[in-house]
C-alpha cells in the first residue's frame, strides 16, 4: 500500500474546484500555496515539490519556479495558461499541461448565450417583467440575431465551435487570427479593426497573454460602431477595459456582453450600472459535467507524468 510518504508532493497555486482538490489529496501529498504560511514555512516544503496544480487564472512565474528545484510538471485546470511562464518551465524541461477540448462546447454555448442576451435584451426583459413595468407598456424593441454578421477574433477550437452554432442562426461569419486559415470557409480579415468594421457582433475568443493584451482597443470599438455589439469569452486582458467603459458611456458601440474582466472579481461600476451591458462571473466552463471532465484530465496529466506515461494534453510547443 502506498503511504503518504511515498506519494509525490505537489503544490496548489489557486483555489481549486473542491471535488478536484479532493481527488488530488487522495493521490498526492498536497500543499496549498495560498495558505502555506510565512516564507520560512514555504521554504521548508519547496525543495520537495514535484508538481504544481494550477487554474487557468494562476500566475506561475520564473520567480516561483526558481524556488522549486525538484519541480517536474505543471498541470493547469483550464484551457488558458497565459499566467504560466512556459519558456522558463521549458528551460528546465518542466512540461506544462492544460485541459483543452473538454470545455469547448460550454464556452461556445455561453458565447452564443451572451450574444443572444445582449441582442434580444433578455436580462433587461427579465428585470422589466419582475419590476411590473410591463403593465405600463411594452419593452423597447431589440436587435435581430438571425442573418446578422458575426466576427470572431480567434478561430481555435472554441472559435470554430461558436461559428458552427452561429451557422444555425443563418449568420454570415468572418474571422481574424494571427495567420489566415486556408481550410476555413469563413471570410478572413487581417486585423480586429478591419473585422470589426464589417460585422454586427464581435466575438472575442483569442488566447490571453502579452501578445493579445489590449487587442480590442478604442480603434477597434470605434470601427465596430454605434450599432455593433462586443462579446468577450476570452480573457479580460484582451479588451482595453478603460476604452470599453468610455465607448459604452459615449455610445461608440451599442452594447457589450462580458464573461471576463481585467481585474476579476472586481468589475467597474460603470459596466455594472450600464443598461446595455450583460455581465456573467467568468462562468463559461461552469457546468458540473465540464468541471468534472476538466478535473479528470488535469489529474490524469499529473498521474501520467508520475507513472512515466505520455502526458495526455501537453500545451503545444
Amino acid at each position: 500500500m502506498e503511504t503518504s510518504l511515498s506519494k509525490p508532493e505537489i503544490l496548489t497555486v489557486a483555489k481549486l474546484w473542491p471535488p478536484y482538490l479532493e481527488s488530488l489529496q487522495e493521490t498526492f501529498v498536497v500543499h496549498d500555496r495560498i495558505h502555506t504560511g510565512d516564507a520560512a514555512s514555504f521554504a521548508t516544503i519547496a525543495p520537495r515539490i514535484r508538481g504544481i496544480a494550477a487554474s487557468g487564472e494562476s500566475r506561475i512565474d520564473a520567480a516561483l519556479l526558481s524556488q522549486l528545484p525538484a519541480l517536474e510538471v505543471i498541470s493547469v485546470f483550464g484551457v488558458g495558461y497565459d499566467g504560466v511562464d512556459v519558456a522558463a518551465a521549458r528551460a528546465r524541461n518542466i512540461p506544462v499541461t492544460n485541459t483543452p477540448d473538454v470545455l469547448t462546447d460550454d464556452v461556445a454555448d455561453l458565447g452564443m448565450a451572451l450574444l443572444l442576451s445582449i441582442a434580444r435584451r433578455i436580462p433587461q426583459a427579465d428585470k422589466f417583467v419582475r419590476a411590473n413595468e410591463w403593465v405600463k407598456g411594452p419593452l423597447a424593441l431589440a436587435r435581430k440575431v438571425s442573418g446578422a454578421r458575426l466576427g470572431i477574433v480567434g478561430l481555435g477550437r472554441i472559435g470554430q465551435a461558436i461559428a458552427r452554432r452561429a451557422e444555425g442562426f443563418g449568420m454570415s461569419i468572418a474571422y481574424t487570427t494571427r495567420n489566415k486559415r486556408p481550410e476555413s470557409p469563413y471570410t478572413y480579415y487581417p486585423s480586429a479593426k478591419a473585422l470589426a468594421a464589417e460585422v454586427d457582433f464581435l466575438m472575442v475568443i483569442t488566447p490571453g497573454g502579452a501578445a493579445t493584451k489590449g487587442l480590442i482597443n478604442a480603434d477597434v470599438l470605434k470601427a465596430l460602431g454605434p450599432k455593433g455589439y462586443l462579446i468577450n469569452v476570452a480573457r479580460g486582458s484582451v479588451v482595453d477595459q478603460t476604452a470599453l467603459v468610455q465607448a459604452m458611456q459615449n455610445g461608440v458601440i451599442a452594447g457589450a456582453a462580458l464573461d471576463v474582466f481585467e481585474d476579476e472579481p472586481n468589475v467597474p461600476l460603470e459596466l455594472r450600472n450600464h443598461e446595455n451591458v450583460v455581465l456573467t462571473p467568468h462562468m463559461a466552463s461552469a457546468t458540473w459535467e465540464t468541471r468534472r471532465a476538466m478535473a479528470d484530465l488535469a489529474l490524469g496529466n499529473l498521474q501520467a507524468h508520475f507513472a512515466g506515461r505520455p502526458l495526455l494534453t501537453p500545451v503545444p510547443a
